[in-house]
């Protein structure tokens, strides 16, 4: 649905964190049959952040929240509500955002989770702009925070390659000037949601003897599959979101496409007419991060200086679901 006002919310501050443990395409050598050659070839990945046995999601959200939250110069009281998204909650209940919020000492808010697939962080940047719009929340903290390595098969040699752990945060809240969000685009299409699931844990195959051994409670993908939708709908959503903000190829900055495979980046940036000068690209350091990969760019961008007044992106991504979204930023 295209908008039809000149409010805008604005983000007003940005923060990351990723674990101390690297994982090298040396080391995975040692794990599974691959080579770094093949993993960099097919992916462009090089090395990706493990968490430590002792944290858990919400602990990475709450680092990156906090930082956020400076970067805004607020405290954790200012905020009114709380939004995380991620596939790999601490427990299915409570909601992460809930433990997130008593971590970071907030105030008594609104606070839930969204499974968006990868385009967790997008859906949730999206629901933060109604929440704001219609005066239920003056000020929201967006995160997007994944343990995607407690749900990987490190036995299968073509997704073991792909995925870390991290989370990035944003401070959102309404905009007083000409920046903020000029656009957004959101889809889903359930009837490809078995190309990339994870089978067992819920209610259709609940954990069992049976579902443990057949490795059901890890991360399933037909990667032919989901490259091929990933490119087309990632490019229909950069073309339609761009389209709805009134802007064309040449006054963007920056494209910030979900981090899942140095392919996916390159296709969709062709197909949308951005240069490679203008990707951001930094998969081959975390790997496919899902929810967190968008907002550890915006940050890793916002600490380097290269967001600056007016500097327009456009954040582009695709996950399980399938779902995808695309949202274009004036900073």
């Amino acid at each position: 649905m295209t908008k039809k006002t000149d409010r805008k919310i604005k983000i007003t501050g940005t923060g990351m964190y990723v674990p101390d443990k690297i994982l090298t395409n040396a080391d995975l050598e040692k794990m599974v049959d691959t080579s770094d050659e093949w993993i960099v070839t097919r992916t462009g990945i090089r090395e990706r952040r493990i968490a430590a046995k002792d944290q858990a999601t919400s602990d990475l959200g709450i680092i990156a929240a906090r930082r956020a939250l400076r970067s805004a110069r607020l405290e954790p009281q200012d905020i009114d509500v709380i939004i995380v998204a991620t596939h790999t909650p601490d427990h299915y209940f409570p909601a992460t955002a809930c433990l997130v919020q008593a971590g970071l000492k907030a105030g008594l808010v609104p606070a839930f989770d969204v499974i968006g697939g990868c385009t967790g962080f997008l859906y949730g940047l999206i629901l933060a702009e109604g929440l704001i719009f219609s005066g239920a929340a003056k000020r929201a903290l967006v995160i997007g925070a994944e343990m995607l390595t407690r749900i990987t098969n490190w036995e299968d040699r073509n997704t073991c390659v792909l995925f870390g752990d991290g989370a990035g945060a944003v401070v959102v809240e309404e905009s007083k000037d000409d920046s903020g969000m000029l656009s957004h685009f959101w889809q889903a299409d359930g009837n490809l949601g078995p190309l990339l699931i994870m089978p067992a844990g819920g209610s259709k195959l609940p954990a069992c003897h049976d579902t443990v051994a057949k490795r059901q409670h890890t991360l399933h993908m037909k990667g032919n599959e989901v490259f091929k939708h990933a490119v087309k709908r990632m490019t229909e959503a950069g073309d339609e979101a761009m389209k709805r903000a009134g802007i064309k190829k040449d006054a963007v900055d920056w494209l910030i496409p979900h981090q899942a495979n140095m392919r996916i980046i390159e296709a969709t940036g062709e197909r949308l007419g951005i240069p490679r000068e203008r990707v951001y690209v930094n998969i081959h350091r975390y790997g496919n991060v899902s929810v967190a990969c968008i907002p550890i760019a915006l940050d890793e961008l916002n600490q380097s200086g290269q967001l600056k007044k007016g500097t327009v992106a456009l954040l582009d991504a695709f996950g399980a679901g399938f779902t995808w979204a695309a949202v274009v930023l004036r900073w």
